[in-house]
């Protein structure tokens, strides 16, 4: 498993994230998406720590009682012991981690562009609650609290596009 890898699965695993959130569950698609995260991120946690210690010593004497041959026992043995693979290490291009770090630039922008809709929509949505309609709301009100759409309906009563909106 590569750094990168573990490095994702231990930011998410303290996140707390709640998994069984309608948000995650709204759409068949993102659903599938999620388990199959979810089930890459418990094997990658599964294999993090099967590896994370040095394996076991092997038994060459157990061995040597079962096998006819002790010579390939030996051999084997002494290849073991004498064997010292080299660790190994991965090199993250930098023209991969460019791309990455432009990817999050890019997200964090519209994470920005995001935040300031939802602040722009709950600025509406306090608006159109402090000026609900009800019997007793005149035209004039409505002019008065939504005046775009009072300047666009008095633009399309002059040109006589009463059923713009309505016929195409």
């Amino acid at each position: 498993m590569s750094f990168t890898a573990r490095t994702v699965v231990r930011r998410m695993a303290h996140r707390g994230i709640d998994w069984s959130s309608p948000h995650f569950r709204s759409n068949p698609e993102l659903s599938s998406a999620v388990s199959a995260f979810r089930a890459w991120a418990s094997s990658a946690e599964a294999m993090a720590d099967k590896y994370s210690s040095a394996p076991a010593a092997i038994d060459f004497a157990a061995h040597k009682s079962v096998v006819r041959d002790m010579s390939i026992i030996e051999d084997l043995e002494a290849f073991y012991a004498s064997a010292k693979p080299a660790p190994e290490v991965y090199e993250w291009s930098s023209d991969d981690k460019t791309d990455k770090e432009r990817q999050i630039e890019e997200a964090k922008g519209r994470l920005a562009f995001t935040q300031e809709m939802i602040a722009d929509t709950e600025t509406e949505l306090e608006f159109m609650k402090a000026n609900r309609t009800t019997r007793d709301t005149s035209g004039t009100d409505i002019m008065e609290s939504y005046p775009d759409i009072a300047e666009e309906t008095e633009k399309e009563l002059e040109e006589r596009k009463w059923f713009k909106d309505a016929i195409s």
